[in-house]
C-alpha cells in the first residue's frame, strides 16, 4: 500500500530521538562537571546506524553479490549506544569533565537535530499544501 509520507520518515524521527538522547547525556555530563568522581558519559550510533543501513563509512551501499538487494531499515529496531570509558587509573583532573569538548558536542549535535528537523518539515510541507488547497 502506497504511503502519503516519504519512505525516510521513519529514519528521520529515528536519528532525530538519537540526536536528542546524545544532547542529554552532554547536558548531563555539563550538569556533573564540578563532581569530583563523575566520568563523562558518550552517546554513539552514527556506525551502527552506517551498519544498519547496510552502508560501509563512505555512505555507500555494500553487497556481498549484485544480485542481493539491500534490505529495508526498521527504526523500531534500533538503538544508540551509551557508553562510560572506565578507566583503571583516576588522575585528578583527567578525568573531569572537559567543557570546552562537551561545548563541541553539543554544538555539532545541535546542527545535525536542526538539519534534519528542517528535513522532516520539508517532507510535510507538500501534503499541508494539498490540505490547503484542498479546503478551497
Amino acid at each position: 500500500m502506497k504511503s502519503l509520507f516519504p519512505d525516510n520518515v521513519g529514519l528521520v524521527g529515528k536519528v532525530l530521538d538519537l540526536h536528542l538522547e546524545r544532547q542529554n547525556v552532554v547536558m548531563s555530563n555539563l550538569a556533573n562537571i564540578d563532581i569530583p568522581a563523575y566520568k563523562a558519559r558518550k552517546m554513539d550510533f552514527e556506525g551502527e546506524l552506517q551498519k544498519a543501513l547496510d552502508r560501509d563509512g563512505k555512505g555507500r551501499m555494500t553487497r556481498t553479490e549484485s544480485g542481493h538487494i539491500p534490505s529495508a531499515f526498521d527504526a523500531s529496531n534500533f538503538e544508540g549506544e551509551l557508553s562510560e570509558k572506565w578507566k583503571p587509573q583516576v588522575v585528578a583532573g583527567l578525568d573531569a569533565v572537559d567543557m570546552d569538548k562537551e561545548m563541541a558536542v553539543m554544538a555539532k549535535n545541535t546542527l545535525m537535530y536542526n538539519a534534519l528537523s528542517d528535513i522532516a518539515r520539508r517532507s510535510f510541507e507538500g501534503i499541508q499544501k494539498v490540505i490547503a488547497e484542498g479546503g478551497k
